[in-house]
Parts: C-alpha cells; structure tokens; sequence
C-alpha cells in the first residue's frame, strides 16, 4: 500500500486506488466498502508478512529510532504547520498543576484532592502504567469506587446508559491518596500477592501472583458497607484518534452477544452517555468502554485524577463530595479570566490534538520466520477473534491524519468476559464485573523499553506477556489452554509475534 503524507492524495489500498476524501455516489460508497472489508478480513497466508504490516498507524506510523520516545512522535503524515499545535499539547500534557492560589494562573486549580500533578505523572512517556511497589504511593494506579444502585432513578439512569456507576457517597467515584495543604487526603491503597501456580503441557510451572487489595487511612470516615473497587493501571496513549476513527458499524459487526455462531467469544458493544454530544455513543476508550470520545477522556481524567476543570466538566474542586466539606470550599483556580474554568479551552483543545495524535511505532520483524510462526499460532489459538487485526477507518475523521487508514490495532473494542480470575466485581454501566474491553497490542513489545516493566493486564498483575495469557479466561478460556498445551518452542514463537507488535 502507498501511503502519501498528503491525506488528500492517492492512497493504494491492496492495489485499488481510492481517493482519501472526495464525495462518492452511494454505489461507489457500497463498492468501496466491499473492497474495504475484503482488504481487512484475516489472512490465511503464514508464509510471508502482509502486505503494509509494517505500518501498523498507516500513514501515521512513526519510524523513528526505537527508544524511551518511541510513544511520544506525532502521527508521521502530520503536516509541519500543525506540528506547533502537537508540541503545545505535549507541554500541557506535561504540565505540572499547582494548588490555588497561585502567581502561575495558567496552571493553578489542582485538587483539592487528586492523584497526579500532571497527566505524564500516569502515562509516564506515554506509556503503561503499573501497581506501586512495597513503600510506594500509588500514582501509577488508579482505584475506582462505586456503589450499586440506591433509588429506582438511579436504577433507570443505568438502564438509559446516562450515568456508569454510583459514586461511593463519602469518596466518590475515585480514591485520591493526594491533597493540597489544608484538605486531608482520602485515603491509601495497599496490594499483597497470593501465588497461583499453573501447570503447562511440558511440566514447567508458571506461578501467577492473585492481588488482595486493602484501603488504609481512610480520613473521612467508612466506606459504604457495599462499596465496590476496582484498580486500574494508565494504558498507553498511543494511536487513540486512530482507534477514535474506527466506523461504529466495523466494531459492531463483530460483536456477537449471543454468541450465534457458536464459537464461544461473544463480544458485546458498552453503551456510554456522551456528555459531549448529549446522547447515547459507542464506548471505545478505557479497560471497560468507559468513554466515548477522546474529548471525553480527557475532560474526566483532568476532573477526577488532577482535579482540574474543564469546559465539559467546569467542576473546580474536582471528585470532592459533599461529605468532604474543606475539599469542597478550598481554594480553586476557576476565575472571570479563565471563563470559570482552570484548563482553559484553547489549552485543552492542545491536550486533545496531542492525545489524538501520538503516532503507533512500526512494526519489528515482520518477515522473521519465528514471528511469522507465533503468528499463524495467534490466529490458530483464535486470539484474533477478540485482537482483531486490522481496520481501515472512517474519511471523514476528525482529525486528517486519522482519515481512510489502513490501520492494524489488534482489537475489537468491545466487551468481553473474561472469567472469574480477572473479575473486579464491580459493574460499570453494561459492562459486568467480569467484563473487559479488549485491550489494543500495538506497542505492546515496547512496553519495557518505553515504561521501564512489563507488567500487564488492567491492574498490572502479570508480570510478562505469558502470565497476561494465563489469567485469561472465561471466553478466552479455550485460546489459554491452547497456548498452555503448546510445546515450549512455539510458546516462545507466539511470544515472540507478540513481542514485534
């Protein structure tokens, strides 16, 4: 596939030449969309590397030196006059939010409670997230809180899809462990580890760590008595206005609820109340669903983990609740000058142009004979059921960059149940305890060269790619007992096409 920098140039897609934006007639709309589904449907070729596999963002790819940068270039095909606006939001990704009052009134309004100055502090270079260490705070985690429903309004807003969850009433829908001076803290979490030991075919035995989790030093008294939890781990922020430009339809088509084939991998789609838009969306963003729009994303994590209001949400004491009075009255950064907000509109429109755009790094060994056996072996074990391979996104993207990609993601971006052993218990709109959306892989072999680990899953409770497998269960049940019934050279095959993503 030829991909010019130009989005309004002549893109090749498996050798038919389509116009990247131009107005069709709905019978060439219908051709081309039967061309587009013919270029995204899975090989059945294992002797070579696909065609264009290397460019996995497709014109936005990023080839450039691999290192601890490597998730922080602009998508390639970003014209240099737009190039200003992505390393304006890469500073205000960066920046460091100070409390109110304060003499730099562009980055005041953090808090009162929060769980990081900055939102580099979690994605730290972009990157994966993961659990504290034995002394550490946990600025690299996240604890939601919720509770289950209370009234019969609540019990409709879930069905309506207008709210996720019921913020636990004294904490709120997040457990902050920062604050500014004055206001207390909510509390701490702390994480211990049972080994769970699991027998491969060859005899090896791969022991699995279980996390128990515990809230200490709580300061605003108990929870709820049916309070729930569930951890969270930032994931990367790589290629999401390319995932934002998936067609609602290419998600959908794979969704199987009933599982009416038979296969046993379902899929169903989250249904997310748009705050933006003002209606029910596809939920695509976040380990549930959780988030319809990047716009979205954004606007809840500046909320909820720095406390910083933003247009969509103009909330100046952040997730503080009622019960939390000197949070509530504290000093905030909203004024006449910011137009009542703290991360004013400009600065996060910056932010969002910069989360749409962080460019997917290409491909590694793609014609390796090794990678391309762990291949055939991920498709064989049915993994690509649910890590779908490939898309090819909308034209009318909201970003240029984004439009009319060839694009290989590895994921369906729906919900699926993945067994007991990774359940929170913890319901988020529809999506049950059990339920994940299915993470995206590319970038996944860079996880230790950029976040410095390799641990793994919502809560980083694996520690390596192979013990991300073992907990999976539920509908991927049969795809784990495949890999855990593979001889140890194709094992370490799998692992490695894993690895090249």
């Amino acid at each position: 596939m030829l991909f010019h920098k130009n989005p309004r140039s002549l893109i090749l897609v498996a050798g038919i030449c389509l116009w990247a934006v131009s107005t069709l007639s709905l019978a060439a709309q219908d051709a081309e969309r039967q061309r587009v589904l013919a270029v995204i449907q899975p090989t059945e070729n294992f002797s070579l590397a696909e065609a264009y596999e290397l460019r996995p963002g497709g014109a936005a790819t990023v080839f450039k030196r691999v290192n601890r940068d490597a998730f922080s270039h602009p998508s390639a095909n970003m014209p240099f006059e737009r190039q200003l606006d992505f390393r304006v939001g890469d500073g205000i990704f960066k920046k460091i939010w100070v409390s109110s009052p304060s003499s730099t009134t562009s980055s005041d309004g953090l808090g009162p409670l929060f769980n990081a100055r900055s939102c580099q502090r979690c994605h730290l270079k972009d990157g994966r997230g993961r659990p504290p260490v034995e002394g550490e705070k946990s600025g690299l985690m996240l604890l939601k809180l919720s509770i289950p429903s209370q009234t019969e309004e609540d019990r409709l807003a879930l069905l309506q899809h207008r709210i996720s969850t019921i913020p636990e009433p004294t904490y709120g829908s997040q457990l902050q462990n920062f604050s500014v001076q004055g206001v207390h803290s909510e509390g701490e979490l702390l994480i211990q580890y049972e080994e769970v030991p699991v027998r491969l075919a060859d005899g090896e035995i791969i022991n699995l760590r279980n996390p128990v989790y515990k809230i200490t030093d709580l300061h605003y008294g108990k929870l709820h008595p049916d309070a729930m939890i569930s951890p969270r781990v930032p994931p990367p922020v790589i290629g999401m206005g390319l995932l934002e430009a998936i067609l609602d339809a290419d998600i959908l088509r794979h969704a199987d609820p009933d599982d009416l084939d038979g296969d046993g991998i379902s899929g169903r789609a989250r249904q997310v109340w748009s705050d933006e838009h003002k209606k029910v969306m596809l939920g695509r963003f976040g380990w549930k669903a959780g988030q319809p729009t990047l716009e979205q994303q954004a606007a809840d994590a500046f909320l909820n983990d720095i406390g910083v209001s933003t247009s969509l949400y103009p909330i100046p004491h952040g997730d503080c609740t009622a019960a939390q009075k000197d949070c509530v009255a504290g000093p905030h950064g909203d004024t006449p000058a910011s137009n009542g907000i703290e991360a004013v509109t400009k600065m996060f429109d910056r932010l969002v142009f910069y989360t749409r755009n962080l460019g997917v790094p290409a491909r590694r060994k793609v014609d390796d004979p090794t990678v391309l056996k762990g291949k055939r072996l991920f498709y064989e074990a049915q993994c690509a059921a649910c890590h779908v391979p490939k898309f090819v996104t909308r034209r009318d993207s909201i970003g240029e960059e984004q439009s009319f990609q060839l694009i290989w993601p590895y994921t369906d971006l729906l919900l699926h149940d993945m067994g007991e052993g990774l359940t929170d218990k913890r319901p988020e709109g529809n999506a049950t305890g059990q339920e994940w959306r299915t993470p995206p892989l590319w970038g996944i072999g860079l996880t230790e060269m950029v976040s410095g680990h390799t641990q793994f899953l919502h809560d980083g409770r694996a520690r390596n790619l192979l013990e991300a497998i073992l907990w999976h269960g539920g509908e991927a049940e049969a795809s784990k007992q495949r890999v855990t019934r593979m001889a140890r050279d194709d094992r370490d095959a799998l692992l490695a096409f894993l690895r090249s993503l």
